[in-house]
């Protein structure tokens, strides 16, 4: 680890241990990765995409022309950013860490074979359903049984926001629901990544609160101040997390409207299931619900619409994922995007204010 050479070398200098600053040289570190090479990198991903990303037909008629020939994959350098970051800065000895990066490489392995499914037959449709979900399974299972056998039982524990007795041994059944919310966290997030800054914002915003409640569930005092669950080396995530919120930014850049790059299934189906990962060993799974509320909203609007239709042959609304909804009825690109980056952010200052509501 790099910041443990330098430590050694100047062990005068012991904020070079302390989380805090190693979470803001990692923010810093990413975007200026994300930042000062994404120019290079859009134009190597337009030099080996022909066409770029396939667009839906089913879609937005303004999509086919808008988006026709917009590079896609960007979201490898989100990747890589994140992991050079986490090389540095991060304690690679702890569990928690290496966990992450195990689920981000193996969602962003999944995205990857999807996109270039995508590229290379000029399909929108990918890797089929199924096949998705039988590797989102396989990869969070292994990730979450560690979880169970090498920590004590605590980790099966599902705690409800805003009360403090409300705690279920879920047991056994612990690794159905963490399958649950990891693969659900990915594909909420792969749905949500339908217009140019809105699923990269709302990650953005989800992100940091769970920067926030993973350095107090590290701490003896936030935690015992805050009536939270002790999780000892869990603040170590913070290097991760401030790594995807710099990396985060570094690629809105490029990503607003009227976007340069899309980050593909490679970026938004690893950084969903990363953060729906950290919502579980950090024993918040519930309150995730609420600060990434616009993921839930947008994948409960594609729920509804297929369900009503299967059995009313009528549409619930004009078009779904809800944000196709809101361009059916006349908004531009930006201001549903402005729009849901509100709300994303109100969300997230209600789900930190029900952390000392208890």
């Amino acid at each position: 680890m790099f910041f443990n050479l330098i430590h050694r070398v100047f062990t005068q200098y012991n904020i070079l241990t302390y989380t805090t600053f190693r979470s803001i040289c990692a923010f810093l570190t990413s975007f200026l990765i994300v930042f000062i090479l994404m120019p290079k990198f859009i134009v190597f991903l337009k030099s080996r995409q022909s066409g770029g990303q396939p667009i839906r037909d089913d879609g937005p008629q303004s999509h086919l022309v808008t988006k026709a020939g917009i590079p896609t994959m960007g979201g490898v350098l989100i990747i890589l950013a994140i992991l050079s970051c986490c090389v540095i800065w991060g304690n690679l000895a702890n569990k928690y860490l290496l966990l992450c990066i195990s689920v981000m490489i193996g969602f962003g392995l999944i995205g990857a074979l999807d996109d270039y499914k995508k590229l290379s037959e000029h399909d929108y449709h990918g890797i089929s359903p199924r096949t998705k979900f039988l590797l989102q399974t396989v990869i969070s299972v292994c990730c979450c049984i560690p979880i169970v056998y090498c920590n004590n039982s605590i980790d099966t524990m599902l705690y409800f926001p805003a009360f403090k007795n409300w705690i279920i041994d879920l047991g056994w059944f612990f690794i159905p629901w963490a399958v649950f919310v990891i693969t659900g966290s990915s594909n909420a997030v792969n749905i949500t990544d339908g217009l140019d800054g809105l699923a990269i914002g709302t990650v953005i915003t989800t992100a940091v609160c769970f920067t926030f409640i993973c350095y107090f569930a590290g701490h003896s005092n936030f935690a015992n101040y805050l009536n939270i669950t002790y999780i000892p080396g869990i603040a170590e995530i913070c290097i991760f997390l401030s790594s995807l919120v710099g990396a985060g930014l570094g690629f809105m850049w490029y990503n607003v409207p009227p976007a340069k790059v899309f980050m593909g299934d490679t970026g938004s189906v690893s950084i969903g299931a990363v953060l729906g990962f950290i919502s579980i060993v950090s024993k918040h799974e519930l309150l995730y619900a609420i600060i990434g509320g616009v993921f839930v909203l947008e994948t409960v609007s594609d729920i509804l619409q297929i369900g009503y239709y299967k059995s009313t042959h009528k549409r619930l609304f004009k078009m779904a994922p809800i944000h196709h909804h809101f361009e059916k009825l006349g908004w531009s690109e930006s201001t549903i995007v402005f729009r849901f980056w509100i709300i994303s952010v109100i969300l997230g200052v209600a789900g930190m204010s029900l952390l000392k509501i208890r």
